[in-house]
């Protein structure tokens, strides 16, 4: 379980990024963290990771408070940032000087991951693409067997076949005893995957609901002609336009994570009309 209290938050000089920040985040979900740029997402991930401190209020991830840095507590958590320095070693010294720090590890699993993605533990760093190191580092992650994994922009830098293979396995390797936290503005990359939906705006957490709730409360729908009558957003697509309504008859539409951003940012009644039905992060 993660849980933030009353989280406040700011660089140096600046306005504050958290102010009175709350939220529970449970095992056995792959949360996807929205938000604009700048609305403090990656700085989320550093306050969980113990990177960063907060300026008050608290943090607790598995019983840990992540600033006091507590070796148990690294052991079982694993960043992967969007940008990111790796030495010039080969994949199987690294494998086997970083692995150390994480007691679960379990070389197998990496060695199936690295295979999925067709490289070998011989390649050295200096070697790969940006894409072919994040590969890497996404294995090695995932078989670290850590409770808590934050992954910033995961797929950037993979070409398509690449996001497939990443997709799947993410989804096999989530259980009941893990929390996968993924930042990112390719929504799409990742719209059958990432379930429940936390939404950051103005240093607020604006939604955090799993999508099926989202779905008894607004509907979308396709629309070949310009839509007309009392819509809450409308977008047009490439076939016409899909159009979001207040969900009177509870019936279950399918929600497009993209649209569904775009319409928050259009019209804060959706947050509200969220907010007033949906038990958030129940699961």
């Amino acid at each position: 379980m993660i849980s933030i209290n009353n989280l406040s938050f700011f660089y140096q000089k600046k306005e504050p990024l958290f102010e009175s920040l709350d939220i529970e985040l449970k095992p056995g979900n792959i949360y996807g963290l929205l938000g604009k740029n700048g609305a403090g997402k990656t700085t989320l991930m550093k306050l969980m990771s113990g990177l960063l401190f907060p300026k008050s209020g608290s943090i607790d991830i598995f019983g840990h408070l992540p600033q006091e840095r507590n070796p148990d507590f690294l052991s079982d958590i694993f960043f992967l940032p969007e940008e990111f320095f790796l030495p010039d070693l080969k994949i199987k010294n690294f494998v086997s000087l970083y692995r150390r720090n994480y007691p679960k590890f379990y070389l197998e699993k990496f060695n199936m991951y690295l295979n999925s993605f067709k490289l070998s533990q011989k390649s050295r760093f200096d070697n790969l693409s940006f894409g072919e190191k994040k590969k890497v580092i996404f294995s090695f992650g995932l078989a670290s067997n850590c409770k808590l994994l934050l992954l910033d922009e995961p797929t950037n830098g993979l070409d398509i076949p690449s996001k497939t293979i990443f997709r799947k396995i993410l989804a096999s390797s989530l259980d009941e005893k893990r929390i996968i936290i993924v930042s990112t503005h390719v929504v799409r990359d990742l719209q059958n995957l990432i379930d429940p939906i936390v939404m950051i705006d103005k240093g607020k957490i604006i939604v955090n609901s799993e999508l099926f709730d989202i779905s008894k409360m607004i509907s979308m729908e396709h629309q070949y002609t310009e839509p007309k009558g009392s819509l809450l957003y409308s977008e047009k697509v490439m076939d016409g336009y899909t159009v979001v309504t207040e969900n009177k008859n509870k019936t279950e539409s399918k929600i497009d994570i993209e649209i569904l951003f775009n319409a928050i940012q259009s019209n804060k009644k959706i947050v509200s009309l969220l907010n007033s039905g949906v038990s958030h992060g129940s699961r």
